[in-house]
């Protein structure tokens, strides 16, 4: 093999190296939102993170990582049960220390406070950049495809929720601050 061969061998091995990383990076960011494990889900963020959510009926806008950490700590609570499953994704690599994914969203939240269970799908378009010889993600696009919420006019038989163990615990009655009408 010439030595262009192996350099451009080389370089499809680092490819896909470094799409596998960031599939793991992004399959690392839904357990620890699901979990609530805040500690983890600062380590998959840059510090200047940007989250743009577009849910058709409502749109925000987070800067940084602090905040988004903050909407976790108070979104993520005791009463709620959280899956989001993130799958068909799209990396491409646009230089060895930036990248940008589509992934396909599936998500159920049950949110016994409010007593609504919303489940629907969406996409998320990310950009990757890569610190120190790791990906992190820099912005997060979130738009929904569709989202149905539907009344809990009955409470499930829920036999265990690791959010009810180790989410924020809520004062009676009270909701987050980012909830409230």
């Amino acid at each position: 093999m010439t030595t262009t061969a192996l350099e451009t061998l080389a370089a499809q091995v680092q490819q896909l190296l470094d799409i596998e990383q960031i599939k793991q990076l992004k399959y690392r960011y839904f357990r620890f939102f699901d979990t609530a494990d805040i500690e983890g889900i600062a380590t998959v963020f840059h510090p200047d993170v940007t989250l743009d959510v577009n849910g058709g009926i409502y749109r925000f806008r987070v800067e940084g990582r602090e905040k988004y950490l903050d909407m976790v700590r108070e979104g993520a609570h005791a009463d709620m049960i959280m899956q989001h499953n993130g799958h068909h994704p799209e990396i491409e690599i646009l230089s060895q220390t930036e990248a940008r994914g589509v992934w396909y969203l599936q998500d159920s939240v049950w949110e016994f406070r409010r007593k609504l269970h919303i489940t629907g799908a969406a996409l998320y378009r990310d950009r990757y950049v890569k610190v120190g010889g790791s990906w992190l993600i820099r912005e997060i696009q979130f738009e929904r495809i569709h989202e149905i919420v539907e009344p809990i006019e009955r409470a499930p038989n829920v036999t265990f929720s690791y959010l009810a163990e180790h989410g924020k615990k809520l004062p009676p009655g009270d909701l987050p601050a980012y909830r409230k009408e």
